[in-house]
């Protein structure tokens, strides 16, 4: 059977379109349909703009270290408009680029919604339809609003919170993930008054319990207003503002309320019940270790399928699915010991396990500190940083890294790396300490904190 396409990917973000770009660039003919704006969440919504209100949010207390340090400085007030407008220039300028890498590829790219009329056929918009002897699926996923007895309407998810008109003055977050806690850290940094409501005993649930403690204790020192087991009762909109009751007794007024309790696969209305494909409780696109769901000819990449939902997973589980179906070389998807940041402030970096998650596998050791840097002890500032190893008892092998430091991401990646060889504790010993950092750390610790 001729098909008018080898591959037809639906989504546009950084997984689907590494894999349509190099199955192209071996010589299969691809097409591509996004209904947003190419580039997906990472680029237009998330990672990228997400860093750069980071960076945007972070110059206020170097600007305050700087006049402890002895300079003669001002920063005056935060201007959203303007810097609203870069970012949008910047995002723009960024679809743009994949654009072209997907035009220069040889794959044809459609600008509009796409669904699936049966295993080989794929149905666009504008009532085009094509088929293709392989379907991709690479739709991402998108942030929910909760479900509650109040109208969760009248706050705002991630995704609006780079369209804000103005700067609100004040700004409730509700959740206790990541995303809440990177946001948080965000409004703070930039002027808001910033609250947050996270119905758990302790933010950050599932990442290591040392760590995610000095992160809350943290953002406390640094303002952030953080109300742990409490949630909201309900909301209404008052004042030119939003009322919100708390589950905990407190009521107040915030101009904004931002809820960031959750994400979902992007796999409803996309026709998959005219296939065999199977859709978990989640609303994950179930698939094997090689992304192949259960109808032959369609695979899934992403967050779509709920697996590992970051922005270089999916990358590389597109350029798995490519050596896989257009290389003839059957490559199971890596999740193992994969490194991730928050960037809250001060920044979390992880790899492995957890010392939680550990303990309850094997004996271990672990090794831990946890002091002022010199940067801010210096100017007397109370701001500290963690360094931790989870290390096997049997085989010395690093099972865990975990990093509570300013540019924490940046360490954990190079920090990663040993950690997947299955370096051993040993081995990092033997490493050389680069003096004075925050890091030398990392190799000088000899003596384990506790064993378990």
């Amino acid at each position: 059977m001729a098909f008018d396409y080898d591959l037809f990917v639906i989504g546009g973000g950084s997984g689907g379109v590494r894999a349509a770009r190099v199955a192209a660039a071996g010589g299969a003919t691809v097409g591509l349909a996004e209904e947003s704006r190419m580039g997906g969440t990472c680029v237009i919504r998330g990672c990228v703009p997400k860093k750069l209100m980071v960076f945007a949010s972070s110059y206020r207390a170097s600007v305050g270290e700087a006049v402890d340090y002895g300079w003669s400085a001002d920063l005056g007030d935060f201007e959203w408009s303007k810097f609203q407008t870069r970012l949008h220039g910047e995002l723009d300028r960024l679809e743009n680029v994949y654009q072209n890498l997907l035009k220069n590829s040889g794959v044809d790219y459609f600008l509009e919604r796409a669904t699936i009329a049966d295993p080989h056929t794929i149905a666009l918009a504008s009532g085009k339809k094509i088929s293709a002897k392989h379907i991709l699926i690479a739709t991402g996923g998108r942030p929910v609003r909760p479900e509650e007895n109040f109208d969760a309407s009248l706050g705002i998810v991630s995704d609006d919170i780079f369209n804000l008109e103005t700067l609100p003055k004040s700004m409730l977050i509700v959740g206790g993930g990541y995303i809440a806690c990177e946001f948080a850290c965000i409004m703070n940094g930039l002027g808001v008054e910033t609250t947050l409501y996270y119905r758990g005993a302790q933010i950050l649930r599932g990442f290591d319990d040392e760590a995610r403690g000095l992160v809350a204790d943290q953002m406390k020192s640094n303002g952030v207003d953080i109300h742990t087991g409490a949630n909201v009762l309900d909301m209404k909109e008052q004042d030119g503002g939003y009322w919100v009751k708390g589950s905990h007794g407190p009521e107040a007024v915030f101009d904004k309320v931002l809820f960031a309790t959750g994400r979902t696969p992007n796999s409803d209305n996309l026709g998959l019940e005219n296939t065999s494909v199977e859709v978990g409780r989640r609303g994950e696109i179930v698939v094997d270790e090689y992304s192949q769901t259960a109808q032959p000819s369609i695979y899934a990449i992403g967050d779509v399928t709920n697996r590992v939902n970051l922005t270089p997973v999916a990358i590389r589980e597109g350029m798995a699915f490519v050596e896989t179906v257009f290389n003839g070389n059957p490559t199971p998807v890596d999740h193992d010991l994969i490194p991730s940041a928050i960037f809250t402030q001060p920044e979390m970096g992880t790899v492995g396990l957890s010392e939680e998650d550990a303990r309850e596998q094997e004996p271990i050791d672990v090794y831990c500190t946890s002091f002022k840097p010199m940067q801010q002890s210096f100017i007397g500032r109370d701001d500290r940083v963690m360094m931790k190893l989870v290390v096997s008892q049997k085989t010395d092998v690093v099972l865990g890294c975990h990093i509570v430091a300013p540019a924490a991401g940046e360490m954990i990646q190079l920090a990663g790396i040993a950690v997947k060889m299955g370096a051993t504790k040993a081995q990092f010993d033997q490493v050389c300490a680069v003096h004075p950092t925050m890091s030398e750390e990392l190799v000088t610790m000899k003596t384990p904190m506790r064993s378990a």
